[in-house]
């Protein structure tokens, strides 16, 4: 018997589960209210942050035979139809796959047919950016006037790829990345619903690491759970994730941002010889210097830190001036790994270059006047002169 990952099983299935993106929920349940439905709409953003979800919701909503407050009442046959997967009105398409005129033209083909069940036919195009320019174009006609019972939604993660006149002819909606604090309440509810076990400390990690992306933080979570099952700590999900200690991480970036090249250079050997991951180690370091960033530019109630961690920054970064501060987060921040160089050597030309004399103080040691010295020259000496004879 399988059992499903946690990003299906706890798939939204109403406008209200969504996790932040209040602004985009609260307009389309405003629309359903009072029935300004659009017959295209652009969803926007990264992965994970609900997109083809919304699309999904907003599919059930428009068909809804019980519609409450703007919201499906997953109940009626159509909306079940919807949770299973076999609603004939509702066409989810794969524009990666099916990205040519071919397919775009047996679109225009159907949508001529009326619903087979509900009150509108909901075409999905996820990754919509990958039509070529030929089936964007047969798309165009068909999105400017399309039949009263057709719903065009259009999702990808690159709208500037997109055709200037197909965004023109959508309601746009861009979808946010999800903050930790708002993934951390997520995956507490998940776990209370799976009567799993997890500090605090184990659900932060997860969401500082999954880059706004609720899918991957609940999919990091689900992996967790499987490989060290319950009560899950922060040592596991550090494990799980490659990641070292934030106090190693810490310890690391005072050393470098205090010009403690040769310690630091020291512990970034070591993390590297336990096998840990140093890009997971790299995204530390930038994250835990963004928030000395911030500490210093007095927005200390933006770090998603305790309040015992965010004095020791800021005990930390009393100590550094924000130029320095500033020059070695771009410098870490551009760090780039490649396949065919040493795996610490991107990280140790960053630490090392940090410490050097910043460009513009070299330039203007190099042109400044050199102080003139000033050479006497002797006076000629006066003749003498001889006395009248």
């Amino acid at each position: 018997m399988t059992s499903q990952v946690y990003y299906r099983k706890w798939r939204p299935q109403q406008l209200s589960e969504l996790v932040g993106q209040e602004p985009i929920v609260r307009t389309l349940q405003q629309a359903l209210i009072r029935g300004r439905i659009a017959h295209a709409y652009l969803f926007t953003g990264s992965r994970g942050t609900g997109k083809t979800s919304t699309a999904r919701i907003l599919a059930k909503a428009v068909n809804c035979l019980e519609p409450r407050d703007g919201e499906p009442c997953n109940s009626c046959h159509l909306c079940i139809a919807v949770n299973e997967g076999r609603a004939l009105d509702l066409i989810e398409i794969d524009a990666a796959s099916n990205r040519g005129i071919d397919e775009i033209r047996s679109i225009k083909e159907k949508v001529i047919f009326s619903p087979a069940e509900g009150k509108y036919k909901v075409y999905i195009l996820d990754e919509a950016h990958m039509l070529t320019d030929a089936a964007a174009d047969a798309l165009l006609k068909t999105l400017e006037e399309p039949p009263a019972h057709v719903i065009f939604i259009l999702a990808t993660t690159e709208p500037h790829r997109l055709p200037s006149t197909i965004v023109s002819r959508c309601q746009r909606f861009d979808f946010r990345r999800i903050t930790p604090p708002a993934i951390v309440e997520r995956l507490e509810q998940i776990c209370t619903a799976e009567s799993i076990e997890a500090e605090p400390a184990a659900l932060l990690l997860i969401a500082r690491n999954s880059g706004g992306s609720l899918r991957d933080a609940e999919n990091l979570l689900d992996q967790a759970v499987t490989s060290f099952g319950t009560p899950l700590g922060a040592d596991q999900a550090r494990l799980l994730m490659g990641l070292t200690t934030e106090e190693r991480v810490r310890d690391l970036v005072g050393q470098v941002l205090t010009g403690e090249t040769s310690h630091a250079l020291v512990a970034l050997n070591a993390i590297a010889a336990e096998g840990l991951n140093l890009q997971q180690l790299h995204r530390q370091m930038v994250n835990e210097l963004r928030d000395l960033l911030l500490i210093k530019s007095d927005a200390r109630e933006m770090v998603a830190q305790p309040d015992e961690v965010a004095s020791e920054q800021a005990a930390l970064i009393a100590q550094v001036s924000m130029d320095r501060l500033v020059r070695t987060l771009r410098l870490m921040a551009q760090v780039t790994f490649r396949h065919d160089a040493p795996a610490a050597l991107p990280l140790e030309l960053a630490i090392i270059e940090s410490d050097q004399p910043a460009p513009a103080a070299v330039a203007e040691q190099a042109t400044a006047p050199t102080p003139a010295i000033r050479h006497e020259t002797p006076r000629p000496r006066q003749a003498m002169r001889q006395p009248a004879p």
